[in-house]
């Protein structure tokens, strides 16, 4: 395999091998819309060119705030073929939080979607609009025309570009404080999009579903990889249309986050006991005889001639069922971003659906460890990708070497040097590695619970564990820091409430307010009593308190990923946890 330098050298060696291929499909109208690799490079040539014109150079910075579509691709490579660095900037950003980063990446040019994402800018060289118009702004449709027009080196430019140029700036979203901004060269992308090529991850015959944010390394990642090997991809990031997709895309990959898995294992759940206490039956049936197959496969034991005939039945009646749900396609899911629940790993295993996770951090372009299909194992990441080096300190915590490592956090040296440490990344995971060479990660460093009875706690363990227990929970933060116990802020998944209250022919309270509703509260009591008998003394949850909104991206309390903002929903709802411990005196 010949070794990548490059996305721009990846985009212009796969379209001089697969010129007509399909590379992308996209929502146009009422239907899709698709165009072939020779089509792609067409436009983001002319989006390059009129970059070029506009005296965009080598590694200046172009800003890209627009969800996840078919122009966020083509700018992103037009402004990576015409030398510039990407600062990717999520659309949900809020005006101060875009400020802050047009400023501090340094950018000269922002590309926007629409109106509303452009008024949220600060005073920047040029603004281009993909869609409609704004004050003072070019839109995406003349930058194209320019660059069609204008005699620019397109090529000259593209394959001059170095693995040391500076590629991409993505901004983390940490929990506290103002983002870094984590600078990642040409070389990341081209060690990512090799390693995962040369695994068959993604393969060539594969057709990829892409919604994922593609502002986040995740959803980059496998934007490199898909160039590098040269799938199809549909892109549509509306997040309320993927279920609905699926079975119209009928990819073979689909990538996603924990959170977006749980919901599927909760829709299918909820869609079977609406069914009837009967088919709710047959469902569990069929389900335990899918569980009895892959444990069989995971553990090498033959499958019986008895077991292979219930589960052909089993599979006819109910699991292809489901499988057909998500397009009837799948070869693999990936999950990544946060920690994947075993549990829910072993449910869509049971169905025939294998999801591999993996772990990578921003700092280390995304992808370092993944479970391969033909080697994996729930409740690991997996092992190390082609040319990651991994060891683990004495602290526990999990060191990564690789060329797919940022350069640095932007304008931070003393934040670059303490997370950089002789050419290692210290990543704030702990972790540890089987014999076999599989990671698994126990907890993040800095969310580790230490009670003021000297225990430590992992909080993310006993979430995960809640939100399986009772589909009703949207969400669940187990707090306990420097407190002599643990106490949870819950909030609520209404749609599964409601199908929960019908089935259970619970009268609903006015305005939906299920949060102080008593047969909920008790529904909630119960999980939560399951949960702590599986859990150690000092574990276990004394309190709880149902809160009357979910978390959410736009409240500040979830990030892009889906992931809880721990300290801003503390301090939040700080009256609500200190209630809990007032007066009172408990041995952990």
């Amino acid at each position: 395999m010949t070794k990548s330098t490059s996305l721009p050298q990846m985009l212009l060696d796969r379209v001089a091998a697969t010129p007509d291929a399909l590379a992308y499909r996209f929502p146009h109208g009422d239907g899709w819309a698709e165009l072939t690799w020779a089509q792609t490079l067409e436009r983001v040539r002319a989006i390059a060119c009129g970059l070029i014109a506009l005296g965009i150079g080598v590694e200046d910075r172009v800003g890209l705030l627009c969800s996840t579509r078919l122009e966020w691709i083509l700018c992103d490579l037009g402004a990576l073929c015409a030398g510039a660095a990407v600062t990717t900037v999520y659309p949900n950003t809020t005006a101060d939080d875009c400020a802050y980063i047009i400023a501090d990446s340094g950018c000269r040019l922002v590309i926007v979607e629409d109106a509303a994402q452009a008024a949220k800018l600060p005073a920047v060289e040029r603004v281009v609009v993909i869609s409609g118009t704004a004050p003072g702004a070019l839109t995406l449709a003349e930058v194209e025309e320019r660059g069609r027009a204008a005699t620019q080196p397109f090529e000259e430019r593209a394959r001059s570009l170095q693995p040391s140029h500076l590629a991409t700036i993505i901004y983390t979203s940490g929990t506290t404080g103002r983002p870094k901004g984590v600078e990642l060269t040409h070389d990341v992308w081209a060690f990512e999009a090799d390693a995962i090529a040369e695994l068959n991850l993604v393969m060539e015959g594969d057709e990829s579903y892409l919604w994922l944010p593609l502002a986040h390394v995740f959803g980059k990642v496998l934007l490199s990889a898909q160039v590098r090997v040269g799938v199809l991809s549909t892109i549509d990031g509306r997040m309320e249309r993927l279920l609905d997709n699926l079975p119209l895309a009928k990819p073979t990959l689909m990538a996603g986050v924990p959170r977006v898995f749980e919901k599927m294992y909760n829709r299918i759940v909820e869609l079977a006991r609406a069914k009837g206490p009967l088919a709710y039956a047959v469902f569990r049936w069929a389900l335990e005889t899918g569980h009895e197959r892959a444990r069989a496969e995971r553990e090498g034991r033959p499958i019986g001639r008895l077991l292979a005939a219930r589960h052909r039945v089993a599979d006819q009646l109910v699991l292809a069922k489901i499988r057909a749900g998500f397009g009837g396609r799948i070869r693999v899911f990936s999950s990544g971003s946060a920690p994947l629940s075993r549990d829910i790993a072993e449910f869509f295993h049971a169905v025939g659906l294998l999801i591999l996770e993996g772990y990578g951090l921003t700092e280390s372009g995304a992808a370092s460890f993944c479970n391969r299909p033909d080697a994996f194992r729930f409740g690991t990441v997996g092992k190390p990708l082609p040319g990651v080096e991994v060891k683990i300190a004495e602290d526990g915590e999990v060191l990564l070497r690789s060329r797919g490592l940022m350069r640095g956090y932007r304008n931070l040296p003393e934040a670059t040097a303490a997370a950089l440490v002789d050419g290692w990344l210290c990543t704030g995971d702990i972790g540890e590695v089987d014999a076999q060479g599989f990671l698994r990660i126990t907890d993040r460093k800095k969310d580790l619970i230490k009670t003021s009875g000297g225990k430590f706690i992992s909080p993310q363990n006993m979430e995960g564990k809640l939100r399986l227990i009772s589909p009703l929970v949207s969400h669940a933060l187990v707090h306990g820091e420097g407190r002599n116990f643990c106490t949870a802020l819950i909030t609520l998944d209404l749609p599964a409430v409601r199908a929960w209250a019908k089935r259970a022919e619970v009268a609903p309270p006015a305005g939906d307010a299920w949060a102080a509703h008593p047969a909920l509260r008790a529904e909630v009591e119960r999980a939560v009593a399951q949960l702590n008998a599986g859990l150690a003394s000092f574990e276990t949850i004394k309190a709880f308190h149902v809160l009357p909104e979910d978390f959410t991206i736009a409240s500040g309390e979830l990030t892009t990923s889906l992931k809880m903002r721990r300290r801003v929903i503390e301090q939040k709802h700080r009256a609500v946890l200190d209630r809990f411990y007032e007066g009172q005196v408990q041995k952990v």
